[in-house]
Protein backbone atom coordinates (compact mmCIF):
# COMPACT_ATOMS: atom_id res chain seq x y z
CA UNK A 1 0.00 0.00 0.00
CA UNK A 2 2.40 2.87 -1.12
CA UNK A 3 1.29 6.28 -0.11
CA UNK A 4 2.40 9.21 -2.38
CA UNK A 5 1.75 12.74 -1.32
CA UNK A 6 2.42 15.41 -4.00
CA UNK A 7 2.77 19.25 -2.79
CA UNK A 8 2.64 21.74 -5.20
CA UNK A 9 0.89 25.79 -5.95
CA UNK A 10 -2.20 25.96 -6.04
CA UNK A 11 -3.65 26.61 -8.88
CA UNK A 12 -3.07 23.33 -10.87
CA UNK A 13 -6.17 21.97 -13.35
CA UNK A 14 -7.95 18.39 -12.09
CA UNK A 15 -6.92 17.12 -15.23
CA UNK A 16 -2.95 18.01 -14.32
CA UNK A 17 -3.14 16.04 -11.07
CA UNK A 18 -4.92 13.42 -12.63
CA UNK A 19 -2.12 13.25 -15.40
CA UNK A 20 0.64 13.72 -12.23
CA UNK A 21 -1.23 10.47 -10.09
CA UNK A 22 -1.16 8.57 -13.39
CA UNK A 23 2.66 8.95 -14.61
CA UNK A 24 3.41 8.12 -10.40
CA UNK A 25 1.25 5.31 -10.48
CA UNK A 26 2.13 3.94 -13.84
CA UNK A 27 5.63 3.81 -12.57
CA UNK A 28 4.76 2.12 -9.42
CA UNK A 29 3.29 -0.46 -11.22
CA UNK A 30 6.13 -1.31 -13.92
CA UNK A 31 9.01 -1.15 -11.37
CA UNK A 32 7.61 -2.23 -8.08
CA UNK A 33 5.00 -4.29 -9.25
CA UNK A 34 2.49 -3.17 -6.87
CA UNK A 35 -1.22 -4.02 -8.02
CA UNK A 36 -3.07 -1.74 -9.89
CA UNK A 37 -6.02 -1.06 -7.81
CA UNK A 38 -3.26 -0.08 -4.43
CA UNK A 39 -3.34 3.69 -5.67
CA UNK A 40 -3.52 6.26 -2.56
CA UNK A 41 -2.62 9.83 -3.67
CA UNK A 42 -3.18 12.86 -1.72
CA UNK A 43 -2.31 16.18 -3.65
CA UNK A 44 -2.03 19.26 -1.61
CA UNK A 45 -1.86 22.80 -3.17
CA UNK A 46 0.19 24.92 -1.15
CA UNK A 47 -0.25 29.06 -1.17
CA UNK A 48 2.62 30.44 -3.53
CA UNK A 49 3.60 32.41 -0.42
CA UNK A 50 4.16 28.87 1.25
CA UNK A 51 5.53 27.14 -1.23
CA UNK A 52 9.30 28.55 -0.63
CA UNK A 53 12.13 27.56 -3.11
CA UNK A 54 15.55 29.16 -5.01
CA UNK A 55 14.55 29.76 -8.23
CA UNK A 56 17.85 28.26 -8.55
CA UNK A 57 18.96 24.96 -6.38
CA UNK A 58 22.02 23.06 -7.16
CA UNK A 59 22.51 24.77 -10.92
CA UNK A 60 19.56 23.55 -12.03
CA UNK A 61 16.51 26.32 -12.03
CA UNK A 62 13.15 25.68 -11.03
CA UNK A 63 9.91 26.59 -12.77
CA UNK A 64 6.61 27.79 -11.01
CA UNK A 65 4.85 24.36 -11.40
CA UNK A 66 8.07 22.75 -9.65
CA UNK A 67 6.51 20.18 -6.73
CA UNK A 68 7.86 17.94 -4.01
CA UNK A 69 6.64 14.14 -4.72
CA UNK A 70 6.84 11.71 -1.21
CA UNK A 71 6.68 8.25 -1.55
CA UNK A 72 6.11 5.98 1.47
CA UNK A 73 6.57 2.45 0.89
CA UNK A 74 8.26 -0.84 2.71
CA UNK A 75 11.50 -1.52 1.86
CA UNK A 76 13.07 -1.59 -1.63
CA UNK A 77 16.34 -2.25 -3.02
CA UNK A 78 18.62 0.14 -4.17
CA UNK A 79 17.93 -0.65 -7.84
CA UNK A 80 14.35 -0.92 -7.34
CA UNK A 81 14.52 2.87 -6.42
CA UNK A 82 16.92 4.35 -8.76
CA UNK A 83 14.57 1.87 -11.49
CA UNK A 84 11.73 3.90 -9.51
CA UNK A 85 12.92 7.33 -10.14
CA UNK A 86 14.00 6.95 -14.13
CA UNK A 87 10.23 5.62 -14.67
CA UNK A 88 9.29 8.59 -12.45
CA UNK A 89 11.06 11.09 -15.07
CA UNK A 90 10.27 9.87 -18.02
CA UNK A 91 6.70 9.15 -16.88
CA UNK A 92 5.80 12.38 -15.20
CA UNK A 93 7.36 13.42 -19.03
CA UNK A 94 5.09 11.53 -21.16
CA UNK A 95 1.70 11.74 -18.85
CA UNK A 96 2.08 15.13 -17.53
CA UNK A 97 4.69 17.10 -19.71
CA UNK A 98 6.61 18.38 -16.49
CA UNK A 99 10.41 18.25 -16.93
CA UNK A 100 13.03 16.64 -14.48
CA UNK A 101 13.98 20.07 -13.37
CA UNK A 102 10.05 20.31 -11.99
CA UNK A 103 9.75 18.19 -9.42
CA UNK A 104 11.91 16.70 -6.11
CA UNK A 105 11.56 13.03 -4.97
CA UNK A 106 12.28 11.38 -1.53
CA UNK A 107 11.41 8.14 -0.57
CA UNK A 108 10.29 7.38 2.86
CA UNK A 109 10.97 3.61 3.74
CA UNK A 110 8.82 2.14 6.75
CA UNK A 111 8.73 -1.53 7.91
CA UNK A 112 6.18 -4.05 6.72
CA UNK A 113 4.51 -4.94 9.89
CA UNK A 114 3.68 -0.97 9.79
CA UNK A 115 1.41 -1.02 6.92
CA UNK A 116 -2.31 -1.75 7.91
CA UNK A 117 -5.47 -1.54 5.25
CA UNK A 118 -8.73 -3.94 5.64
CA UNK A 119 -9.10 -6.55 2.87
CA UNK A 120 -4.95 -6.37 2.15
CA UNK A 121 -3.63 -9.84 2.84
CA UNK A 122 -0.76 -10.45 3.33
CA UNK A 123 1.88 -13.51 2.68
CA UNK A 124 3.50 -14.05 6.02
CA UNK A 125 6.53 -15.48 4.75
CA UNK A 126 7.92 -12.51 1.87
CA UNK A 127 5.39 -9.60 4.36
CA UNK A 128 3.67 -8.32 0.95
CA UNK A 129 0.00 -8.59 -0.43
CA UNK A 130 -0.28 -11.95 -1.73
CA UNK A 131 -1.30 -10.56 -5.01
CA UNK A 132 2.22 -8.86 -5.71
CA UNK A 133 3.31 -12.44 -7.00
CA UNK A 134 6.71 -10.78 -8.71
CA UNK A 135 8.17 -9.33 -5.71
CA UNK A 136 6.58 -12.34 -3.33
CA UNK A 137 9.03 -14.78 -5.80
CA UNK A 138 12.02 -12.02 -5.75
CA UNK A 139 11.90 -11.88 -2.13
CA UNK A 140 11.77 -15.53 -1.61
Amino acid sequence: MPLINIYLRQGTTPEHRRLVSEALHKSMVEVLKIPQDDQFHVFHEVPAENFVIQPVAFGIRRGERTMFIQFAFNQRTPEEKNELFRAVVANLRLYADVPEEDFLLVIQETARENWWAAGRVVNPETGYDERMTAVAQDVA
